[in-house]
């Protein structure tokens, strides 16, 4: 099924993540239930802590088209597990394992058109030794930016509003990893 289609089917979940019932892509997406669905998010960090892989999501896709992302991102599906739905988007995104990755944090995030439980997640990599083939339907392209080069971009209608806000809250606990 393709990612874009509206039938797809999401678990509704309560704020801890159990499920509590599901819905439509189109529901959940809609702008009016704010029905909670939950999504995982893999930042990868090269060993150093000094950049991150970033992603630019496909032009064709629904939501903020053209933008630098989290390098994976996606809904996880009814009947998966946030670990299963992490694996998943990896493999399709990237075509990277994510098996070595460690759970960061949850939080609610919220706009204008849906309400997402978001699962981070990170991988430490070095970007010399780590391929990436990503996925042309999902991302336009992947490249490891500076911590710098993420500062410079903020603001400016570059990285989504997700991205940027998330990093304010992961950046102090990956600097604990």
């Amino acid at each position: 099924m393709p990612k874009t289609d509206r039938a797809e089917i999401f678990p509704v979940v309560d704020t801890d993540g159990r499920v509590t019932g599901s819905a439509t892509r189109g529901q959940c997406h809609d702008g009016k239930s704010m029905l909670l669905h939950p999504v995982v998010h893999l930042h990868v960090v090269s060993n150093d802590k000094r950049s991150i892989l970033l992603q630019r999501r496909s032009l064709s896709k629904d939501i903020q088209p053209g933008r630098w992302d989290t390098a994976v991102g996606g809904h996880v599906d009814y009947g998966e597990s946030v670990d299963e739905a992490l694996q998943r988007e990896a493999r399709e995104e990237l075509g990277i394992d994510a098996s070595e990755a460690v759970a960061l944090c949850r939080y609610e995030w919220r706009s204008e058109r849906e309400r997402e439980l978001v699962n981070v997640h990170v991988l430490a990599a070095d970007p010399s030794e780590l391929t990436v083939t990503p996925d042309p339907d999902e991302v336009d392209e992947a490249r490891f930016w500076t911590l710098v080069e993420i500062e410079e971009a903020r603001g400016l209608g570059v990285l989504t509003p997700n991205l940027e806000r998330e990093l304010d809250r992961i950046l102090p606990l990956i600097e604990q990893l």
